[in-house]
């Protein structure tokens, strides 16, 4: 489950920006071939713009339809508000959450240690904390991980601050007692390389097949191949980060026909140019 390719699953919207389920099962049947677990209600699920019952309605759905173990997007900047959706999450059926590091209140190193244990003491599954520096304005050192990672449940971290050096130093202290799965798709196969068990991926949503036989190289000893697909892979994570995520990715699964919608406010549908752009990476893997 915490291993190998994991997309951060994009939440689909209609018209009317209602969360489309039928959708989220379309793109479902079009990853699960490739992937190992999925994550919904993340930040490409758009967590921000969902209300409390979404989100909770987008995760007993995907527990219900998926055939791949699911880890629960469940942060929130509320200590409260993340154990009422990572109680919910397990209620649903989910088989681990994910938990984002409070962003906003900027909490201390004590802060953060008794936000997880507060989680931990009422969930009896796995839990998986997400660091992302550049939404949070928080950064978890190793010394704040390795703290972390005493704690019963928490049982690894979705690394996305784009610090090697602080992967590395993670996974010099923890070896294998602890997961570390790369937040950026681009840092993939390098924390692979330093003993990473995988990524919770946006580009999984757009290329699965790709991203699941680099690692497949990779895990064969064929780094070599690796090395190659990670630089043919290349162009679609910079053009996923064109703008805003999931802009780019939403405007991408629309290109190829699979249910997206457009992103809720305060975010807009990419713009021309940058879909030109985008347009002509997907050409090029011949993903449209």
């Amino acid at each position: 489950m915490f291993e190998g390719v994991i997309p951060a699953l994009v939440t689909p919207f209609k018209e009317n920006f209602e969360v489309d389920f039928e959708g989220i099962a379309k793109n479902l049947d079009y990853l699960e071939k490739y992937v190992d677990a999925v994550v919904p209600a993340g930040t490409t699920g758009e967590a921000a713009t969902l209300s409390h019952e979404e989100h909770v309605e987008v995760i007993k759905y995907v527990c219900e339809v998926a055939k791949k173990p699911v880890i629960a997007g469940a942060g929130s900047n509320s200590t409260r508000e993340a154990l009422f959706l990572a109680k919910e999450a397990e209620k649903a059926g989910a088989d681990a959450v994910m938990l984002v590091t409070p962003y906003y209140n900027k909490p201390n190193a004590e802060g953060l240690y008794r936000h997880y244990k507060a989680v931990a003491d009422e969930v009896s599954i796995p839990i998986l904390v997400y660091n992302v520096p550049s939404r949070t304005g928080i950064n978890t050192t190793p010394d704040v991980v390795e703290k972390l990672a005493s704690i019963e449940r928490v049982v690894g971290i979705k690394e996305a601050s784009g610090n090697l050096k602080q992967v590395a130093e993670i996974i010099r202290r923890l070896g294998d007692k602890f997961i570390v799965l790369s937040g950026d798709d681009f840092m993939t196969l390098p924390i692979l390389l330093l003993g990473g068990k995988g990524v919770i991926s946006v580009a999984a949503n757009v290329a699965p097949k790709l991203m699941k036989e680099m690692y497949e190289a990779f895990k064969s000893g064929n780094v070599e191949k690796a090395r190659e697909l990670h630089y043919k892979l290349m162009p679609l994570f910079d053009a996923l980060f064109i703008d805003t995520n999931p802009i780019p990715v939403k405007k991408a699964l629309e290109l190829m026909g699979l249910p997206a919608g457009k992103p809720r406010m305060p975010l807009v549908e990419l713009s021309e140019e940058k879909t030109e752009k985008l347009k002509k990476v997907l050409e090029s893997l011949q993903l449209i």
